[in-house]
């Protein structure tokens, strides 16, 4: 459940002002204008603090909700400015393209992609298969998964492929992400490009149909998982 105290806004208001700046490609001035016409007196300031303080949190209640995913894995980075400079936007999918986890880092390097494997893993259980690109960060970062599998006396090993043409689903999947960051025009802080982004994924998960209430509409599945 999400804490809404202290807001002097009704939850639902909160809510629809940040699945709609997740969902769709709008400023937060465009946004401040959407709500003045629904009667609602938001400046931009006060949308921005919205979407960096609840986005994380249901993106966590949304991490643990969804539909069950395969265990063989696509995984790839994408890259995202903030502050003029470029972070690294670690994602990854199944095979059918469900949303697996997401981590914004900013480095691309060994200890990044372990982390973001180790997160992955926690929240969704161990792998069969992983596809991934050429980084040899990323297959250092597989390599030191099994490394713990071993270390752990487990007899099977996380198989790990680096073929191109299987990873065309997750670099066609970074599409929707980059379609909502391009107006945004580069973040401001690391936090703020951290929160957004998980608000911009849990959009895109609404949109596979990843939720068990798939015949709701897409704000009735965001507002479920702030419940």
């Amino acid at each position: 459940m999400v804490d809404f105290k202290g807001s002097h806004y009704p939850k639902d208001v909160v809510l629809y002002a940040v699945f709609f700046y997740v969902r769709y490609a709008v400023s937060y001035r465009d946004l401040e204008e959407i709500m003045a016409e629904r009667g609602v007196a938001a400046d931009h300031a006060t949308l921005n603090r919205w979407v960096v303080k609840y986005s994380p949190l249901i993106a966590c209640q949304a991490r643990r909700r969804k539909s069950a995913t395969s265990r063989s894995w696509r995984m790839d980075e994408t890259y995202i400015q903030v502050k003029g400079k470029w972070t690294y936007f670690y994602r990854a999918v199944d095979k059918f393209g469900k949303t697996l986890d997401f981590m914004l880092s900013e480095h691309r390097d060994e200890a990044a992609a372990s982390a973001f494997f180790t997160r992955m893993i926690e929240n969704n259980g161990w792998p069969e298969k992983v596809v991934i690109d050429k980084s040899g960060a990323n297959l250092a970062g597989l390599q030191n998964v099994n490394w713990l599998l071993l270390q752990h006396g487990w007899f099977w090993l996380v198989e790990i492929l680096q073929v191109k043409y299987l990873n065309n689903m997750i670099e066609q999947d970074h599409r929707f992400i980059k379609t909502l960051t391009r107006p945004m025009r580069g973040f401001k802080s690391f936090p703020s490009a951290s929160a957004t982004l998980d608000g911009i994924e849990v959009a895109h998960m609404i949109r596979k149909h990843q939720f068990p209430a798939s015949d709701q509409s897409a704000f009735q599945q965001f507002a479920a998982l702030a419940a």
